[in-house]
């Protein structure tokens, strides 16, 4: 299954790829997440595993790439409260030519014995609200 969510953000792509390449950063801009920490090594560099609280319980994820110059990072799921198998998630800022915005998506896939129910929390609760604060912070 997979799921995807974007938004234009009224900020230049470099600057809101420079928010986002922070792995650690979550507690700032994705509402709900109550503590995020990274484990070990830099929050920016690949095999980086964060720690992620929210009220619905803990994530462990690993950040897998990050490619400044297609501003993209990809990480998986380690450990999470949904019913989710083979989380795969990768997020870009790419520049709006025309206005010097910013295009941000953000799309993932998995498996679940429930795809319906896990792609709803996943775009309305968590990716959806995340892009909106993201728009709200720049």
């Amino acid at each position: 299954m997979a799921v995807y969510a974007s938004t234009v953000i009224n900020a230049p792509a470099d600057k809101v790829w420079d928010y986002l390449r922070d792995f650690g950063n979550l507690t700032e801009w994705l509402p709900g997440v109550t503590s995020c920490e990274i484990e070990g090594g830099g929050a920016s560099e690949p095999g980086a595993i964060r720690r992620a609280e929210s009220a619905g319980g803990l994530f462990r994820e690993r950040l897998l790439t990050l490619d400044d110059t297609s501003r993209s990072a990809s990480y998986e799921i380690l450990e999470s409260p949904l019913p989710v198998r083979d989380y795969r998630a990768t997020y870009r800022v790419a520049p709006v030519t025309d206005s010097g915005h910013s295009f941000v998506e953000w799309s993932a896939s998995f498996e679940s014995e429930d795809e319906a129910k896990v792609s709803k929390i996943l775009t309305r609760g968590v990716f959806e609200p995340g892009l909106a604060s993201l728009r709200k912070r720049f």
